[in-house]
């Protein structure tokens, strides 16, 4: 089976009938106007069907260039195309001494399909991965370039644009200059600490994720992820005790994961939980997140480990991360700062499909979202309920491509029913 046949972890098969692997912007150009429906296809990392479509799937891993580095006066930005993944693209920046302010747990993923469904890492002052942008440029339905930048008029609709525009062949990003960081673990914090302590624990580190497998009321571990020079609060975690050798948040070997034990390093060797040239996560599982205002974390917490005796058995493990508000209108974190509750599940569809109602119930007093890239059981009315702008999108989605070329399943169910 070609790899781009199915998603990162196997675990969806898509339906188009051929990919197309264009060199140029001429090129893509080229196969988005003869098409009659088209989907960019990134990293594969969705476990959706967002990125699924019964027509031509465009992969832009040949199109994986950095374009332009600038230090103008109105601030350091990197113009990329729009198959560069984030390994790359910082490995680069930091060479010439620049940075992002934030990145995911996985280097792996692409720049162009992380900010189109608003994907994240953590930081209760860091945004989504969309958030440094300030300009794109999208292929539209009759190949023809559409470019957009901060303070247009669709901008905060377009930046996270769910594939429903066009293929986005370039972003611009902001950056800031490059940091050292160091990485400490922490293990066995009590689930009631966290939940007292929510904003404390989460804002105790400039990027922090508690990790735990729901077999017990605790986390078993607390990635703190400071910059060198940054004053470092003091915090009790509540007899949560200091790593001694490096962890993984899976049973797994460490081997793959970015380095522990507060040893400094550059920022794009920390801030990611997983190393560039290794697999990422466990490569055989199933994931969802749910994101709720962070005031209501201590309480959406509690809901999901109401339900621990049922999710433990098919869990790999969970992570709750905090994400800063933004104005991107389909963005997870649209209007209110959020935490994220993740979960990596074992790879059973039909459990983890019977089990992601019971978790959206106890999450919907919440008015939880899911990740657009991730599996959920949502009715489509009351998600479309959560996001404010959510018409404002749809009819962005109806005048940049009335034809639907751009159009499959999952925007017919969540954004143009």
């Amino acid at each position: 089976m070609s790899d781009y046949q199915s998603n990162w972890a196997g675990s969806l098969q898509y339906h188009a009938r051929h990919v197309i692997r264009p060199r140029t912007l001429e090129e893509l150009q080229e196969a988005v106007a003869s098409a009659d429906r088209v989907k960019a296809l990134g990293s594969r990392h969705s476990f959706s069907d967002i990125a699924d479509t019964d027509g031509v799937q465009i992969s832009l891993d040949r199109m994986d260039h950095v374009l332009s580095l600038s230090d103008a006066a109105a601030g350091p930005s990197v113009t990329i195309e729009g198959g560069l993944a984030y390994g790359p693209l910082c490995d680069y920046l930091n060479a010439h001494g620049w940075a992002l302010p934030n990145m995911a747990s996985l280097p792996q993923i692409s720049v162009a399909g992380a900010c189109a469904t608003a994907t994240h890492g953590s930081g209760v002052r860091n945004g989504s991965l969309a958030t440094p942008v300030s300009a794109i440029t999208v292929v539209t339905a009759d190949g023809s370039l559409r470019e957009i930048q901060r303070g247009d008029a669709d901008f905060d609709g377009a930046v996270v644009g769910l594939g429903a525009l066009g293929v986005v062949a370039r972003l611009t990003l902001d950056l800031t200059p490059a940091f050292e960081m160091r990485q400490d673990v922490y293990e066995g914090l009590p689930l009631a600490a966290a939940q007292d302590r929510v904003d404390d624990i989460m804002g105790a580190a400039y990027s922090v994720s508690l990790f735990t497998d729901w077999r017990g009321p605790r986390f078993t571990q607390v990635w703190l992820k400071s910059r060198v020079g940054d004053d470092r609060p003091a915090i009790d975690l509540a007899g949560a005790a200091p790593a001694v050798k490096n962890l993984s948040p899976l049973v797994h070997s460490p081997e793959n994961c970015t380095q522990q034990l507060g040893v400094i390093g550059p920022w794009h060797e920390r801030l990611p939980h997983f190393r560039m040239g290794a697999t990422p996560s466990s490569g055989c599982e199933l994931q969802s997140e749910y994101f709720v205002a962070r005031d209501d974390a201590p309480a959406a917490l509690g809901g999901v480990a109401s339900l621990a005796d049922r999710i433990a058995p098919l869990l790999q493990v969970c992570e709750v991360r905090a994400i800063a508000g933004d104005q991107h209108w389909m963005s997870m974190a649209y209007g209110r700062d959020s935490a994220a509750i993740h979960f990596t599940w074992i790879r059973d569809a039909d459990a983890v499909g019977a089990l992601l109602p019971a978790i959206e119930e106890r999450l919907a007093p919440f008015a939880a979202r899911p990740h657009w890239g991730k599996l959920f059981d949502v009715d489509p009315q009351a998600l479309a309920a959560r996001y404010p702008r959510h018409g404002d999108f749809r009819a962005l989605t109806d005048r940049w491509d009335p034809g639907r070329k751009f159009g499959n399943a999952f925007l017919d169910r969540y954004v143009m029913f």
